[in-house]
């Protein structure tokens, strides 16, 4: 009766592991991702949260992958701004962290210091994730504000302005 619990047990654990191992081996994977008229909607919350504060920025949108999906600079928005957002959501995206966060994480003699000479990473606040039900879904990068605690603020609040639609 134990030799047929054993055999009962094994068959049991395969099973369960089986599943698993086999969605690991998927040769496609499914993810969310945000549809161009979103991402443009984001960047144009964000890019009004921050003429409402007096500030002329740039706002770029990336996707999942860190891709600029959207980029929107404002008339007075300084010439290095949009590579500057872009830079800054394609680092939020690429370490999963927004970048505010970075800065704190990367100060020098620091375990994660290393990272701020990294080719295109851009360690200023102002580089938020943007996720859906848990999931990251793309990024967003302002630039121009006086500060990345400002130009994380116009960022938030864009994300904010589409919560609900970010449930897809």
């Amino acid at each position: 009766m134990t030799r047929r619990r054993g055999w009962h047990a094994a068959a049991m654990l395969v099973s369960v592991l089986l599943p698993a191992a086999a969605l690991a081996d998927e040769p496609l994977v499914i993810y969310q991702a945000l549809s161009p008229e979103l991402a443009l909607e984001l960047a144009r919350a964000a890019l009004d949260d921050c003429r409402q504060r007096g500030y002329q920025v740039a706002v770029a949108v990336v996707d999942r992958f860190g891709v600029t999906q959207v980029m929107l600079r404002d008339r007075f928005a300084g010439p290095h701004t949009p590579t500057t957002a872009a830079g800054k959501a394609w680092t939020a995206v690429s370490f999963r962290t927004n970048t505010m966060e970075l800065v704190a994480n990367s100060q020098p003699g620091m375990p994660q210091s290393g990272i701020r000479n990294l080719p295109g990473t851009v360690i200023v606040g102002g580089g938020v994730v943007v996720e859906s039900a848990g999931a990251m879904v793309g990024g967003i990068g302002v630039s121009g504000a006086p500060g990345g605690d400002a130009d994380e603020a116009c960022a938030t609040s864009g994300i904010d302005k589409i919560r609900d639609r970010l449930d897809f």
